[in-house]
């Protein structure tokens, strides 16, 4: 055996048989993976064969779903028309019979109108009756729309107006017809022309009430005091009754009040102050006078080696000096009140300015709040 032959191992059985034995365990592997990868694959087609029979099922249910859902809808849409022409049928019903009711109520009152021939006022007083939301019924028929007033006044012709029925009639009757079509026409007229009478009639007794109330209220704002049109107008007049800071009530009267706003105030004070002077003099004028007693045989005041005063000249003295005495009180009163009035408008500005700080500060409050809201 040659070195080749036994490094190729050609020829050698032992050699062939274990080459032949590792192909046959390699076609063996290769076998079990090829099953074991078919089995694997059968399992995952099975599953998706499932899931694809589930997925269909379920757009069948689903499909099945929306009908069912899409036909509820239907009926519950069929429903919700049917009842809102229902409500609309019975709505434009009750409407019909209100308005019945009250066409047989106008035309009762016009017929107790001219049966009952009476003299006095050609107008009534109606009652305010509070319709829906409290609001009038004028208010009602001013809010109404163009289409709910088309409505009524289709509703209001259909039993006003009745339909001719002339079918099959001759010339004959064709005539009555229309004498009796023509017999109604001059009664419509003649109620229209009753009814602007009573309305222009009812327009001046409103405009004379009107006047005398005019006149009411001129006599009653003389009497006041006040300009005679001062409660003619639409609001009553801007008159302080009370005073700001006393918690009575001003009796003055609206003259006046003007006076004072044209600046005599002053004066006023003034005609106080002399008033209240002249009251004071006139009860120390009219006092008791009495001499003071002596004392260890003296006057009190007296000084040491003065000689003795007159009965009439110690009076005439005293006077004198009561009345030096009082008209430096006097002149300490004024100058006290002066300084009062002064404190007074002191105090006054010093509260407006105040209120005016206050007033500025609410401003930029409501201002900074406006800010922040936007």
């Amino acid at each position: 055996m040659s070195d080749d032959e036994e490094y190729t191992g050609e020829g050698d059985p032992e050699f062939i048989k274990r080459q032949d034995q590792k192909r046959s365990d390699l076609d063996e592997q290769l076998k079990e993976y090829i099953s074991e990868w078919r089995k694997q694959r059968s399992k995952e087609e099975d599953e998706l064969k499932k899931l694809k029979e589930k997925q269909a099922k379920r757009k069948i249910s689903r499909a099945e779903e929306e009908q069912k859902m899409a036909q509820r809808k239907k009926e519950e849409e069929e429903r919700r028309v049917r009842e809102a022409e229902e409500k609309k049928q019975r709505e434009i019903e009750e409407k019909r019979m209100r308005l019945e009711e009250a066409e047989k109520k106008r035309q009762a009152m016009l017929q107790a109108m001219k049966d009952k021939d009476k003299k006095g006022p050609n107008f009534t007083i109606a009652k305010k009756d509070a319709g829906v939301l409290g609001l009038s019924s004028a208010a009602m028929e001013r809010n109404k729309t163009k289409e709910q007033l088309e409505e009524e006044k289709k509703i209001s012709l259909s039993f006003r107006i009745k339909p001719l029925a002339i079918e099959g009639f001759g010339e004959a009757k064709l005539r009555e017809k229309a004498q009796e079509l023509w017999e109604l026409i001059v009664k419509l007229e003649t109620e229209k022309y009753d009814l602007e009478e009573r309305q222009k009639r009812q327009d001046y007794d409103l405009k004379e009430l009107k006047e005398r109330q005019k006149q009411q209220l001129r006599h009653k704002a003389l009497k006041k005091g006040l300009d005679p049109e001062a409660l003619t107008g639409k609001y009553p007049p801007k008159i302080q009754v009370a005073s700001k800071y006393e918690r009575r009530v001003d009796t003055r009267s609206y003259d006046d009040k003007k006076k004072l706003f044209e600046g005599g105030y002053n004066t006023v004070y003034a005609e106080t102050l002399e008033k209240t002077w002249q009251e004071r003099q006139e009860r120390f004028t009219q006092r008791t006078k009495s001499k003071l007693p002596k004392w260890f045989g003296e006057r009190p005041g007296k000084k040491a080696g003065e000689p003795e005063t007159p009965e009439g000249e110690e009076d005439a003295k005293a006077d004198e000096d009561i009345v030096e005495d009082d008209e430096e009180v006097e002149e300490e009163v004024v100058e006290e009140e002066d300084e009062e009035a002064e404190e007074d408008e002191e105090e006054e500005e010093e509260e407006e300015e105040e209120e005016e700080e206050e007033e500025e500060e609410e401003e930029e409050e409501e201002e900074e709040e406006e800010e922040e809201e936007e």
